[in-house]
């Protein structure tokens, strides 16, 4: 079992910019990560306070990932965090080595992990 980790900001707390962000962040890791449906165990999803207009764990669903076990979660509250970020783990049933597992951080979020946005850039352009 392995876990990936993953990070987006949204420009507005509404319902269609969250489920668009929700989605690009889950398909980018499910497309970096070569991953299958069956290979899904469960995904963690969080979100800023200031994000509430819709669940995130609502995009999975409409991707049609109705089998997967989804759980959303609000973040702590900590003083000078990034804004309007939605945070993803998604635990997989898959035993790549952890150096090959692709953690994805998109939008403003890459702030939170530049050094794997730079990695995941490197496997795009390959």
């Amino acid at each position: 079992m392995r876990a990936i980790r993953g990070a987006i900001t949204v420009d507005k707390n509404t319902r269609e910019d969250i489920l668009e962000a929700s989605s690009e962040l889950l398909k980018k890791i499910i497309e970096l990560n070569k991953l299958e449906k069956e290979e899904l165990i469960s995904i963690l999803f969080t979100a800023t306070r200031d994000l509430d207009a819709v669940y995130p764990a609502v995009a999975a669903r409409e991707m049609g990932l109705d089998r997967v076990p989804l759980l959303c979660f609000q973040e702590m509250d900590v003083k000078g965090s990034l804004a309007r970020c939605i945070r993803v783990l998604v635990f997989i049933d898959k035993k790549s080595p952890l150096e090959e597992v692709k953690h994805v951080y998109l939008r403003e979020a890459v702030s939170l992990r530049p050094d794997l946005y730079i990695n995941n850039e490197k496997e795009r352009r390959e």
